[in-house]
């Protein structure tokens, strides 16, 4: 998996700058754009260390503009996945906020003035690819939210797997105002997550609700006291890590997968991804342990 396979073939076709090339060209191309690509500081990487080791956050930092994600700063979240993806030790990701009071504002509007419709077009469709990548990691994820997560902010969250906020937390969808409709995944993802009802109500009227409102909707998985949101998605974040590496993911594919179907084919699908897990170092190692009363030494092998 690779965040260039959500890019549009004329999205590629612009990143290459060229019509003639060939899709695997093209495809080789914009891969090497995104990796060659340093991060801007908007975007930081942290890997966790010691017996935190496989626990990676991702730190939004643009408090000039309440973290409102621009063309630089899209880039950045993309090198910072792919990055990520690409890493055999990462086991859970955090997305987090440096800035106080804000986890993020959505898309910048004041660089979404100076764009084309064309522009417009590239920009919202990337955007949408970056949050299906994050959604389709191997690998849980969790954002961590305080204060603010708005338009595109909240369609960032609503593509980790857990959604953990402190009572400062306001979320909303303000898309309607402006015209337009949540462009980045919102209207999909927001339904699956709460019901086609609620998420009807929500995006019609564009209105903010509040960190109880949202962990009563379903919205979140744990409203803590303001300021607690890291905290307690890094407990979260290390009962994962201490978890059988190759378990958790085929749990997440099993589920993921699995919801989108029947459930005859969901249970097919869940007896393939145990099938997988019983030859594995881990299972043997899990038993061992259990037997031992001692703490698992998991490899992911």
């Amino acid at each position: 998996m690779s965040f260039v396979k959500y890019l549009r073939r004329d999205s590629l076709l612009q990143l290459a700058g060229k019509r003639s090339l060939s899709r695997s060209c093209m495809l080789q191309t914009c891969r090497t754009l995104i990796i060659e690509t340093a991060p801007p500081e908007s975007v930081k990487l942290n890997r966790l260390s010691g017996s935190d080791s496989g626990i990676v956050e991702v730190n939004l930092d643009r408090p000039v503009a309440k973290n409102s994600i621009n063309k630089e700063m899209l880039k950045g979240l993309q090198t910072t996945f792919e990055t990520i993806h690409q890493d055999s030790s990462a086991r859970v990701v955090m997305i987090t906020s440096l800035v106080p009071g804000v986890f993020c504002a959505g898309a910048d509007l004041k660089e979404r003035r100076t764009m084309s419709p064309s522009e417009v077009h590239t920009y919202v469709n990337s955007l949408r690819y970056m949050f299906s990548f994050i959604e389709a990691l191997s690998i849980p994820t969790i954002a961590a939210i305080e204060g603010v997560a708005l338009g595109g902010g909240l369609e960032m969250a609503l593509s980790c797997d857990l959604r953990i906020c402190g009572e400062n937390a306001v979320f909303g969808l303000p898309e309607t105002g402006l015209a337009v409709i949540p462009g980045a995944g919102g209207t999909q993802r927001l339904s699956r997550l709460v019901g086609r009802s609620v998420s009807k109500e929500f995006i019609f009227t564009g209105r903010k609700i509040d960190a109880r409102e949202a962990a009563k909707k379903g919205l979140v998985n744990f409203c803590v006291a303001a300021g607690e949101a890291h905290k307690k998605a890094m407990e979260v974040a290390q009962q994962i890590n201490n978890k059988g590496p190759m378990a958790i993911k085929m749990a997440k594919k099993a589920i993921d997968e699995g919801i989108e179907t029947n459930m005859a084919s969901g249970l097919e699908l869940e007896e393939m991804c145990y099938q997988k897990l019983l030859n594995t170092e881990d299972r043997l190692e899990g038993l061992a342990a259990f037997a031992e009363k001692r703490k698992p030494r998991y490899t992911g092998k």
